[in-house]
């Protein structure tokens, strides 16, 4: 079941929304001076505001915004307090013991001596040439009567299961399935052809182990990467979320105002998977055609939603479904789609363009 919305929400309702930006931010910087907490609050008053729209008198909605921002400071400040206050009762002050140096580094070399020996013999052999005996592609390739660049594609796979080989002999374990193995190795090859065809992203979702792995083997040179993903299990990782999504679009250019839309958007969709679903992910994408913007995939494998069309509708109640999360998101997007399926769980794609790089 799917449904497409590309920015079918009313006008009027996005625009109030917008409009309420600056003012919001004026009433949370003068009361908090980090600024990342200041646009967790702005986008959480935002969120607040959008679920009570339905509910707000005509003319009263910058009182009801004002209003909500204070009390989510106020609530804030409160909270930290708490924190301060009881943090002798949970902050154990003794020195920690550390571990041996010694016993980790021979732990890392017996798990990099097991990993070389779960290689294939051929990477090995010219994964080892290359990198011990210190043999060039050249000479490696003459050796084998193949190319140089055959010789660096067979060393860039040996490299990528050896990375793999090294993760799962350092926690001593071996993955639960035959698709393990080659979801991980499609990852650390950075190969996305491959991991297409393995569906690589539901088995992350599915699998905790493969998921834990895949943060090392994707976070290699992933700053300025042209994607990111970000695992969603606990509230905290809501506030992940609506951070790495800001990070993104701040590398395409997207203004202030924008930037608090799309991560309230991103706010809403990554609660209800936390709340809804139990576990899932945010994917974040670079996008430069047919102009420069940014693509959202959130997905899960919750119990999926009986009636798209219904969840979409604005006031629909949170007690029966993903509620006024799904409207209120696409309120704030440019395009939005989202597909459901009993058992499997939910996608939904969310797309903003930078609207100055707009023909």
């Amino acid at each position: 079941m799917s449904a497409a919305e590309p920015s079918s929400a009313p006008p009027d309702r996005r625009g109030d929304v917008a409009s309420l930006i600056p003012l919001v931010r004026r009433v949370v910087g003068a009361r908090v001076a980090d600024p990342v907490a200041a646009d967790d609050l702005v986008q959480e008053t935002l969120v607040r505001v959008l679920a009570a729209a339905d509910r707000i008198a005509p003319g009263t909605f910058e009182a009801y915004a004002v209003v909500t921002a204070r009390n989510l400071v106020a609530s804030m400040w409160r909270s930290k307090d708490r924190d301060r206050r009881n943090q002798h009762r949970v902050v154990d002050l003794r020195p920690v013991e550390q571990p041996g140096e010694e016993l980790l580094v021979r732990e890392k070399q017996d798990a990099i001596t097991h990993a070389v020996s779960r290689l294939p013999d051929k990477d090995r052999q010219v994964l080892l040439a290359h990198e011990v005996l210190g043999q060039d592609t050249g000479s490696l390739a003459a050796e084998v009567g193949s190319s140089a660049g055959a010789v660096a594609a067979q060393l860039n796979r040996a490299r990528a299961r050896l990375r793999v080989e090294y993760l799962l002999s350092l926690e001593r374990i071996e993955p639960p399935t035959d698709r393990c193995r080659p979801v991980l190795f499609a990852l650390s090859a950075a190969d996305s052809r491959r991991q297409r065809e393995l569906d690589a992203d539901r088995h992350l979702l599915e699998c905790e182990l493969c998921a834990r792995l895949s943060e090392p083997l994707l976070g290699r040179g992933q700053q300025r990467a042209e994607e990111v993903r970000i695992p969603i299990r606990v509230d905290s990782d809501v506030v992940a979320a609506r951070q790495g999504v800001r990070e993104m679009a701040q590398r395409v250019g997207f203004g202030r105002t924008d930037l608090t839309l799309v991560a309230t958007a991103v706010s809403e969709i990554a609660r209800n998977i936390v709340r809804f679903a139990g576990a899932g992910e945010v994917v974040v994408s670079l996008l430069t055609e047919p102009w420069p913007g940014i693509r959202v995939v959130a997905r899960d494998t919750g119990p999926g939603i009986p009636d798209v069309d219904l969840a979409m509708t604005d006031g629909y109640s949170t007690y029966h479904g993903l509620g006024l999360g799904l409207p209120g998101a696409r309120r704030l997007m440019d395009e939005m789609t989202v597909e459901s399926q009993a058992g499997r769980g939910t996608t939904v794609t969310m797309t903003k363009w930078r609207r100055e790089g707009r023909p």
